[in-house]
């Protein structure tokens, strides 16, 4: 059994690593992208600051090509599982940089990786709610990322024309081909150096909150376009 699971993700590894970024590369080059509030964040870069944006993991695969949207290496925590490892190499091809843990397993080494990337590098994205959720619930993490690094908060924000909903545990949603995306990318929070536990919480949860409410108002507004044409 033991021969098998090698064998299967030698395969995974070597064979479908290529095929599966060739095969989104073709899909990426179908969706309608148009962004919004990006000069912001380039704005942000250019002046020396740092930017951790901040994405629900239902979404995130709305932003998969954001490293070259901003010709840019931008470092990303990705679990250390087997299925993480065919994931990493895939990412790594597009142009992110892979800090391997997860908040089951390696997540402080993974969360001091990002950190270590933000002061050097400048730019990361952590996926809030993930891996297992539960949804749209902020772990606090993603202070803890910006505290250390000096880092700005970034939310950002995919809205989808038309997508696939899958039956996860935060129901996992791809554009579909042809299909328009908005990206949006919020105001920046910043984050103080020293807080007590409470002013932690006060942030996290403004935030926490903020995201809900922008994806409430951006899902219903991308639902009236589509119903009126």
């Amino acid at each position: 059994m033991k021969l098998k699971k090698e064998i299967k993700f030698f395969f995974i590894k070597y064979f479908l690593t290529f095929s599966a970024y060739y095969i989104l590369n073709l899909y990426a080059k179908t969706i309608r992208l148009r962004f919004e509030g990006k000069d912001t964040i380039k704005d942000h870069l250019k002046n020396s600051g740092r930017v951790v944006m901040a994405f629900w993991h239902q979404r995130f695969f709305g932003g998969l090509y954001l490293p070259k949207t901003f010709r840019r290496p931008i470092c990303v925590m990705i679990s250390q599982s087997r299925d993480g490892d065919f994931i990493a190499d895939v990412a790594e091809r597009i142009g992110w940089t892979p800090a391997r843990g997860s908040s089951s397993r390696g997540g402080r080494d993974a969360l001091r990786k990002i950190v270590d990337d933000l002061i050097k590098n400048r730019f990361a994205v952590h996926v809030v709610d993930g891996p297992t959720g539960p949804p749209y619930v902020i772990k606090p993490g993603l202070i803890s990322m910006a505290q250390q690094s000096g880092a700005a908060i970034c939310p950002t924000y995919f809205f989808y024309e038309n997508a696939w909903i899958f039956n996860s545990w935060d129901r996992f949603m791809v554009p579909k081909p042809f299909s328009r995306v908005i990206v949006r990318f919020g105001p920046l929070e910043s984050v103080p150096e020293n807080m007590d536990p409470e002013e932690f919480e006060r942030i996290r949860f403004h935030i926490e909150q903020k995201m809900i409410e922008e994806y409430e108002k951006g899902d219903r507004s991308m639902a009236s376009s589509r119903n009126s044409t």
